[in-house]
């Protein structure tokens, strides 16, 4: 990770495995600080190369902003410098992403994740005009999230060559699981913006991502197993192919956590069910979703004894 300054005129490159950290809960609206100070321990104990908060798998469509301030600023203070933080900004508000952004500023953050706006998708000119004035009003580099499964609107290839004009744009993290896609965008950091990063969401693409020139993942997995993502990511930075097999197949069978239960938080809810298994935080879901139950939770610890990833 090559950090010159967290200010959106200098060179930012993020590259390894960044893990999507869930926001652990007591309440409605209250933060288990101490489990997220033992999930961040947790996480960097493992060797992540940053941290990014507020994204889909911290439920922040569901907090308020209140409680999402107190996250930025709870986790920039006791990351303390060890890792960078990326904070999650994407709303349907335009003020209230400036203002977290500003924030995360504040609060030590090294750069901001914007998706598109949700619930009224955007068209692609709109989206461009969106991604230009609001740029223009944040403090930090950027992060751009293509999430089009939650937020219904692709940042379509042609739109991020025009965007790639931003400076201030730093990246692309992909979360649409299209490799095709992906290859196009990789296209797109070749020709026009070779400075960016490129990051795979889905954790079982990270293998062909890395091969086709992502520079690591953001995955929900390493919120659990940190260690085996990182060691996977160096396998394959390596060239290490008969390692890098051996944990894609681990990688791979973890993925059998996220087909427990049946709801499309399914894939939230067996993260947090398997960080309260391994006695990191608790398993508590901003409302309206429920956590698992015995049934499920039994499922879940059966999927991780099977597992023994390397510690």
């Amino acid at each position: 990770m090559t950090i010159a300054d967290h200010h959106p005129s200098e060179s930012v490159r993020f590259q390894g495995i960044v893990p999507p950290l869930v926001t652990p809960l007591l309440g409605r609206d209250t933060l288990d600080v101490d489990g997220a100070r033992r999930l961040l321990d947790h996480v960097i104990a493992g060797g992540v190369h940053a941290v990014f908060i507020l994204g889909t798998t911290g439920e922040a469509p569901s907090l308020s902003y209140r409680l999402r301030r107190e996250t930025i600023r709870l986790v920039c203070r006791h990351a303390d410098g060890r890792v960078p933080v990326l904070v999650g900004i994407t709303d349907t508000a335009f003020v209230e992403s400036v203002e977290l952004a500003r924030v995360a500023r504040e609060a030590g953050a090294a750069a901001v994740v914007l998706s598109t706006p949700y619930y009224f998708p955007a068209g692609q000119t709109e989206l461009i005009q969106y991604v230009e004035r609001i740029a223009a009003e944040l403090p930090l580099p950027i992060m751009l999230y293509n999430m089009p499964s939650l937020t219904k609107v692709w940042f379509e290839t042609e739109t991020l060559r025009t965007l790639a004009g931003i400076r201030r744009i730093v990246g692309v993290k992909d979360s649409g699981g299209d490799l095709a896609y992906f290859e196009r965008l990789a296209n797109v950091r070749r020709e026009v913006r070779p400075d960016w990063s490129i990051l795979m969401g889905p954790e079982d693409l990270l293998t062909d991502a890395m091969r086709l020139g992502a520079d690591g993942g953001v995955h929900g997995g390493a919120n659990v197993y940190p260690r085996l993502f990182v060691n996977l990511y160096q396998a394959l930075r390596d060239g290490d192919d008969d390692e890098s097999a051996r944990l894609a197949e681990i990688v791979a069978r973890f993925q059998a956590v996220y087909q427990v239960g049946k709801y499309a938080s399914r894939f939230i809810k067996a993260t947090k069910c398997a960080l309260s298994l391994e006695g990191i935080c608790g398993d508590r879901m901003a409302e309206p979703f429920n956590h698992f139950l015995a049934p499920e939770r039994g499922r879940v610890r059966s999927i991780l004894d099977s597992l023994r990833p390397p510690t």
